[in-house]
């Protein structure tokens, strides 16, 4: 059964907005990515120097060490939909109907995921920087955002580039926090959209877990909270840390008169990916949780 090209070339532009405007994690994807192409693993090197000593002038320099090792990177996820319109259903309306649903249906699942499982994976990689677990308001927020900040600067994480990474449930308390508003007659705003220096990002709290589990489709789709997670309260993250690839993510879309199955429009989406904190930047992130239930 042969792939109508046209249309997939059609259709993936918008998809693709689509994904921009609704994944809260597509600012940190990267044009620089590792190279998966033809394979599900890359090895990335690592490399490490001492440091000065002291020049001696009978016996010259100091000797230093090279240490070099290599990083393996290796897909795990593979994800997939098909959705099927009847034909008669798409020309009733003019052919919105296919357009719809596949942009609700990127909107709705694909970007919640995607954010949800990248999220997951940067709060439990070992060795990142993390407050100890508890719950935050109006009163404590700042000062528990100054930590973040103190750490990374500690641990002399690049200054430019920082992004902090909000619970909506606290976009209350942290508009609260900051005495200010602004905006023209009949028009007041208080949200506090940046962080000294840094962008706030609100997290839709469902998408914002220590872990979650993907459901395998046959009796649940997407994914949930895994039943040992807790929810992230914020997390202040340098995009340099992580890498998240997409191998690939194009959809097939099948006309009605290429369908063999049944007169409708067919839709198949599949979507190879991970996420990765690279070993040597670590502290390149910064979790902020609530405590254990």
């Amino acid at each position: 059964m042969a792939n109508t090209i046209t249309y997939a070339q059609k259709f993936l532009p918008l998809i693709d907005d689509i994904y921009k405007a609704n994944a809260v994690t597509a600012g940190m994807d990267t044009t620089s990515r590792a190279d998966f192409t033809g394979a599900n693993e890359v090895k990335v090197l690592k490399v490490s120097t001492t440091g000065l000593g002291d020049y001696n002038r009978q016996t010259g320099y100091p000797k230093g060490d090279v240490t070099a090792a290599w990083e393996t990177m290796q897909l795990s996820e593979e994800r997939g939909k098909e959705i099927s319109i009847d034909r008669m259903d798409n020309e009733e309306v003019l052919g919105m109907v296919f357009g719809t649903v596949t942009g609700n249906f990127m909107r709705d699942w694909v970007a919640p995921e995607l954010d949800a499982y990248r999220f997951a994976k940067y709060a439990s990689a070992s060795g990142i920087s993390a407050a100890t677990p508890g719950t935050l308001d109006k009163d404590d927020i700042l000062a528990a955002i100054d930590e973040a900040v103190r750490q990374f600067d500690a641990d002399e994480v690049p200054l430019e580039g920082r992004k902090l990474f909000v619970s909506s449930d606290l976009k209350p308390a942290l508009n609260q926090a900051v005495s200010r508003r602004w905006g023209s007659e009949g028009t007041i705003s208080n949200v506090l959209a940046g962080y000294n220096e840094m962008p706030v990002i609100y997290v839709p709290k469902t998408r914002f877990y220590t872990a979650i589990t993907l459901n395998d489709g046959s009796s649940k789709w997407g994914y949930e909270k895994a039943s040992d997670a807790v929810e992230i309260n914020f997390m202040l993250i340098h995009p340099s840390a992580v890498l998240q690839v997409e191998k690939f993510a194009l959809p097939k879309i099948f006309t009605p008169d290429d369908n063999q199955e049944k007169d409708a429009w067919k839709f198949q989406f599949r979507l190879y990916h991970d996420a990765f904190v690279y070993e040597n930047k670590q502290k390149g992130i910064y979790l902020h949780k609530k405590a254990s239930a």
